[in-house]
């Protein structure tokens, strides 16, 4: 895997990105089946048992077809050695570490040939990940849903790419495959979508959360951290559906990120989008959404090449 030429063979170069609470194995199967690369994070499996059995199934429905983990390596996360004796196990082609320092999964990763991302904010993190040695960086910009970045991701790509030559994958508000063309264009490997994913049929989005991610544009979010102690954009509409003011949000005093705790709550009836959410037109299959982003993205090309 640290041979890059698997990028090629994607329909299109985008990873359905790691949504808390929303990404699951029928999402990483489908994304992944159609071409781009599916993804979740560890939290989103409230025991050992169930990482367990959602990492089986996935090693059991791909064959060749690239895929991600997503772990948190926060001080934090009590649970991050277990899930690395899992990953061992089974091995899942790329681990994307946020949250804190790629570091703790390197040896075990690097060990069975994997690829180690690291999600970064900033270019002081990028820089901290590049000395750790990772093959890849995903560099979330402004316009990410969920815990958000602040810097454009051009500005973002641009800077990375005068100091690291590995993988570089860009997100942030890109929500289709014109602008998957633009970030390639400009530097980008890959490119980050989770809102274009979260109204698809296998995500574990409620569907009440899916169908506000369909009726509402980017003038509906809020980006702050009142809700869990970092930057986040959220969907406007639910934050007052729960009784917040979304101007007058006040955070947990301390953060957390621990995988044996719940912080599910938080998340449950209050939901996150980011700026791509203007594409979402329906709730449907991913193959589908892979297929209007190939497509999208193969007209992008096109007239790049007549221009």
């Amino acid at each position: 895997m640290t041979d890059t030429s698997w990028i090629e063979r994607l329909a299109v170069p985008v990873v359905a990105a790691p949504m808390f609470l929303v990404s699951g194995p029928d999402l990483v199967v489908a994304a992944s089946r159609a071409g781009a690369v599916g993804s979740f994070p560890a939290p989103n499996c409230r025991t050992l048992d169930e990482l367990d059995a959602w990492m089986g199934r996935i090693d059991d429905e791909l064959d060749e077809e690239p895929w991600a983990l997503n772990l948190v390596t926060h001080r934090t996360n009590a649970r991050l050695e277990d899930d690395l004796r899992l990953v061992a196990q089974h091995r899942p082609p790329i681990v994307i570490t946020a949250l804190g320092s790629p570091r703790p999964v390197m040896e075990t990763v690097r060990g069975y040939g994997g690829i180690v991302i690291a999600d970064v904010v900033t270019l002081a993190l990028a820089r901290k990940a590049i000395d750790a040695g990772v093959d890849g960086l995903a560099c979330v910009s402004a316009g990410a849903g969920g815990h958000t970045g602040f810097l454009s991701p051009f500005a973002f790509v641009s800077a990375v790419r005068r100091e690291f030559d590995g993988l570089v994958t860009i997100g942030g508000g890109i929500s289709d495959g014109h602008g998957v063309a633009g970030a390639i264009a400009a530097g980008a490997d890959l490119v980050y979508m989770g809102t274009r994913f979260l109204a698809t049929q296998e995500s574990l989005a409620v569907p009440e959360y899916k169908q506000m991610v369909v009726d509402h544009g980017v003038d509906d979010l809020v980006v702050s951290d009142g809700v869990t102690g970092t930057p986040a954009s959220w969907l406007r509409p639910s934050l007052v559906a729960n009784g917040l003011d979304p101007d007058r949000l006040v955070g947990p005093a301390e953060r957390s990120y621990d995988a044996t705790q719940s912080p599910a709550k938080r998340w449950k009836d209050v939901w996150a989008a980011g700026q791509g959410l203007g594409a979402v037109t329906a709730v449907e299959p991913a193959a589908a959404v892979v297929e209007r982003l190939a497509a999208e993205y193969g007209q992008a090309l096109d007239r790049l090449r007549s221009l």
